[in-house]
């Protein structure tokens, strides 16, 4: 299972609220790409895929695909804000090594 932070669940809410149509949930997934191979990516969907594991956090909905969950397993997502700047930081137990951009990684 994933998990969010309340910053990260708080963060995703207020963006979701600017969005017309309003979209059913954040899609979280692992694609292929990147200088160590996988990335991820968040992205907001009108609705589940039919095979979509869905989690449900204070009322936002969470969509993730079967591939990307054997990645995501135990993972949990932070929204940080740094003098480098502010965007979400994901934690995941499933990494082996990760690049020097700290954007693509390897598991």
């Amino acid at each position: 299972m994933i998990q969010l932070s309340e910053k990260a669940i708080s963060k995703v809410k207020e963006i979701l609220d600017t969005q017309d149509p309003k979209p059913a949930g954040l899609r979280i997934a692992v694609v292929g790409g990147g200088c160590s191979g996988f990335s991820y990516s968040m992205a907001f969907e009108t609705s589940p895929s039919l095979l979509d594991k869905t989690y449900a956090f204070d009322g936002l909905q969470i969509f993730i695909d079967q591939a990307s969950m054997l990645y995501l397993d135990g993972a949990s997502v932070d929204y940080v804000e740094t003098l480098e700047g502010q965007g979400f930081k994901f934690d995941n137990p499933n990494v082996r090594s990760t690049c020097g951009c700290g954007s693509s990684f390897n598991a």
